[in-house]
Parts: structure tokens; C-alpha cells; sequence
């Protein structure tokens, strides 16, 4: 199924023939929405009335309304069981957690509002929480279940910026903000196991990524590096470095070609003229560049905060066999790296910025758009660009189903399905 919302409306859809299933109305308009784990249950949060509600698909008549009342709202969320929601309040007051099942209500107080305050573990079973008290950081780590503390500890940092759980749950990475190159590692009772900082005296992690099997942990930094940490020694195994003029005979550098198509307007009729202005307007293709290539780069401009500079996107794909970044004053390009052989295997650059990339949770296969009217996936076959179908539609970002067949693709006030070819899935 598939859950839009049109200011106040929630419209659930099949995702096979987007035939409108269930229509619920909200009290007021939806500032975010969120399936449960088991898709039984979805909740609207209404952040500017400090209300969430949330919507049964099995029992349509069922629903539940939360009021969180003059403390407000900022943040709403499901629990890894899907009959738990916690809301955050105002200023991050507190956490409050609401059962479905019991109606009882839990409260966690000092919850820090930063990049990643909170993670819960893969398996559902743990949920790791930054605090901040008496202008000190600590972490605690609650049991999902009945949510009593496990452990709480003070963490090694100035100004804890956000914490991850490794895919397995044996091992919470914590690392420091901006200011600090500094990157944690702790186990489940709250032992220190590692620390790593790769330089001082400079702006230092931007981007942190576990690869799906546990085994590596990514971290990119203002220094427009990625460094990749081994699972044994937390020692660095590897290192990945943006250049702006790519030399490695072993990558293969895709380039976007845009073209609009030749076509005799005499030959055409009206209706012709009208479907190919809207479709086919301007057409793009990949040609590989011969080596050595020039990255367009973009001089970040020192004055103003939050530089334009350093890798600020990860993202490893199923198999944790690749690795796919971005460096951000080379906003124009995706770099997709070989994680069993440690070195570039391909580079994407396109004619405009990109906005959104994701791997299929499937298949070693990558789906990007950079705010135009085409999808871009590359695999290690090789890329292609899609045009959508719609006129006018642009693409600002994109979300993979879980099986891989489908994704859906967002524009500012649209959306279109698209459908994986069968054939193309099982190569």
C-alpha cells in the first residue's frame, strides 16, 4: 500500500493499481506521516496543534487521537514494535512514549536536540538516546519492551552530534559535532571500546554510514575524504579522496549528455508537436569520458556557515559490496566505490545538482535524480537515464519499495510510480 496526504486528507493507495483504498480526514494539516513496522497502523502528526492521530487499515473505524496540549510537538515517530509512538515536545523537553495497546505513558526527560539524538537497534529490542544535563553529554540505552533503562553513561564528547547503532547491535558509534573530528565506539553496557579522530584544529565529520553487514564503518569529513574503520581494530582500512581530475585507469567516469531531438516540425502534426514538446523536450544519455576527467568544482564561499564543502551523503548498498558518496562543492557528481577491492569503480557526473540518491534494498543498483524530469540508475552493468512520463514533473527525491520493484518518485506537489521490468530485476 501507499499513503499520500493533500493537506488534511490521508489517502491510502495499492501500490500495484493506485486504486484508493481508505480516505481518513485530520483534524487539522499534516505536517508528517509514518507507517508502523507492520503496516497495520499509520500515524499523522499535526505539529502546529501539537496532535497526532493515528489511523488502523484493518479496522478503519479505529482510530486514536494523542493531545499533547501546550508543551507542543516537534517530532513523532513509531516504535520498532508499531503499537509504541514517541513525541518529542517543544525545546526537547521530553520524550513522551504512548502505548496503543495499555494506553500507559512513559516519559524520558533530557533528550538532546542535535543531528541523530536517537536509534533504535535493528532486531527492535534497543533504543540509544543522547541526553544533555548539567551542560554535560550521556547516552542511555532503553529496553524496547517496557522501556526501563538498561544503561546510562556519560560519553566522551563536548557536543554530541548523533549516535548509530551498527546493523547488528553490538556496537553504538558516537561522534562529536562539526568542530571536532572525533568518532566513538561503545558496546551495549556502555564500555568504550575505540576512539578515532583523523585530524585536529579543523571542521571534521559531516556524514557517518554502517554498511549492512556490520563489518565497516564510513565516515566522511570536511576534508572531502571518506575513511572507512574495520569492525575488529576500529583502525582504518581504507581511505576514499575526492579529486577534481580523475586519472584511475580502473574507474569509469559516466558523463550526462543532454540533446533535444532532431525532428522535422513538417513532418509532425499538431498533436505530435504537443506530445514531444512535453516528453521528449530535452533528452539525456551517458557517454564514458575518456580518462583523465575534470570534476566540476565549486569554491565554497568562507564567510558563510555551513560550507558547501566535504562529503555530506553515504550510503552502502545491500550487499555491502559498494559504496556510493557525494562531495559537495562537486555537487554535480555521485561516487560509487568498490568496497572487496577498496578502490573507484564508477563516477557519475550530471548536468545539475544532485538532490537524492538510494541503492535498492534488493540489488546492487542505484537509483538518483537531480530536480529534473529524468531518473538516473546506475549498476555495475552500466547507467541509463529515464524520462518520466508527465509533463512538467520534476524530481526532487526518490524512495525505493522494499522488494526493489518499484520506487516511488517525488516532485514538489506530485508523485509517479515507477515499475522495475521484470527481466531487468533478475539480472
Amino acid at each position: 500500500m501507499q499513503a499520500t496526504c493533500v493537506q488534511y486528507r490521508l489517502v491510502i493507495r495499492d501500490v500495484n493499481t493506485l486504486q484508493i483504498l481508505n480516505l481518513y480526514t485530520c483534524l487539522d494539516q499534516i505536517s508528517h506521516m509514518e507507517w508502523s513496522s507492520d503496516s497495520l497502523f499509520i500515524l499523522c502528526a499535526m505539529y502546529k496543534r501539537g496532535l497526532v492521530q493515528v489511523w488502523s487499515l484493518e479496522q478503519p473505524d479505529w482510530h486514536c487521537k494523542i493531545d499533547e496540549g501546550s508543551i507542543g510537538l516537534v517530532s513523532s515517530r513509531w516504535s520498532p514494535d508499531g503499537r509504541h509512538i514517541l513525541n518529542t515536545t517543544e525545546f526537547h523537553l521530553r520524550i513522551t512514549v504512548w502505548s496503543l495497546c495499555t494506553k500507559a505513558v512513559s516519559y524520558i526527560k533530557y533528550p538532546k536536540a542535535c543531528q541523530k539524538g536517537l536509534d533504535f537497534s535493528r532486531d527492535g529490542c534497543y533504543m540509544a538516546l543522547a541526553e544533555r544535563r548539567d551542560c554535560k553529554d550521556y547516552v542511555s540505552i532503553f529496553v524496547c519492551d517496557d522501556w526501563h533503562l538498561l544503561r546510562h553513561f556519560e560519553t566522551e564528547t563536548q557536543d554530541l552530534s548523533g549516535l548509530e547503532w551498527s546493523p547488528n547491535g553490538c556496537v553504538l558509534a558516537v561522534w562529536e559535532s562539526c568542530l571536532e573530528y572525533k568518532m566513538l565506539l561503545y558496546s551495549l553496557d556502555g564500555r568504550l571500546l575505540s576512539t578515532y579522530s583523523a585530524y585536529e584544529w579543523s571542521l571534521g565529520i559531516k556524514s557517518v554510514s554502517w554498511s549492512p553487514s556490520s563489518q565497516f564503518l564510513a565516515i566522511g569529513s570536511f576534508d572531502e575524504k571518506v575513511r572507512i574503520l574495520n569492525h575488529i581494530t576500529w583502525k582504518k582500512i581504507a581511505q576514499f579522496e575526492h579529486p577534481a581530475i580523475i586519472d584511475n585507469t580502473k574507474a569509469t567516469v559516466y558523463k550526462e549528455i543532454e540533446k533535444r531531438p532532431a525532428v522535422s516540425s513538417d513532418e509532425m502534426s499538431l498533436h505530435d508537436i504537443t506530445v514531444a514538446s512535453s516528453l521528449f523536450s530535452t533528452q539525456s544519455k551517458y557517454d564514458i569520458s575518456p580518462l583523465p576527467v575534470q570534476i566540476p568544482v565549486v569554491k565554497p564561499d568562507p564567510d558563510r556557515a555551513n560550507p558547501k564543502i566535504g562529503v555530506s551523503a553515504l550510503a552502502f548498498s545491500s550487499d555491502s559490496r559498494y559504496i556510493a558518496t557525494k562531495n559537495d562543492n562537486m555537487a554535480t557528481a555521485v561516487w560509487v566505490w568498490d568496497m572487496q577491492k577498496l578502490r573507484l569503480e564508477a563516477v557519475l557526473e550530471q548536468t545539475s545538482t544532485i538532490r537524492c540518491f538510494q541503492w535498492d534494498p534488493r540489488r546492487p543498483r542505484l537509483a538518483l535524480c537531480t530536480g529534473n524530469s529524468k531518473l538516473y540508475l546506475w549498476s555495475p552493468g552500466g547507467c541509463v537515464s529515464v524520462q518520466v512520463p508527465a509533463e512538467g514533473f520534476q524530481v526532487h527525491s526518490l524512495n525505493w519499495h522494499c522488494s526493489g520493484d518499484s520506487l516511488i518518485l517525488i516532485g514538489k506537489d506530485q508523485l509517479c510510480l515507477c515499475y522495475m521490468d521484470a527481466d531487468q530485476n533478475n539480472q
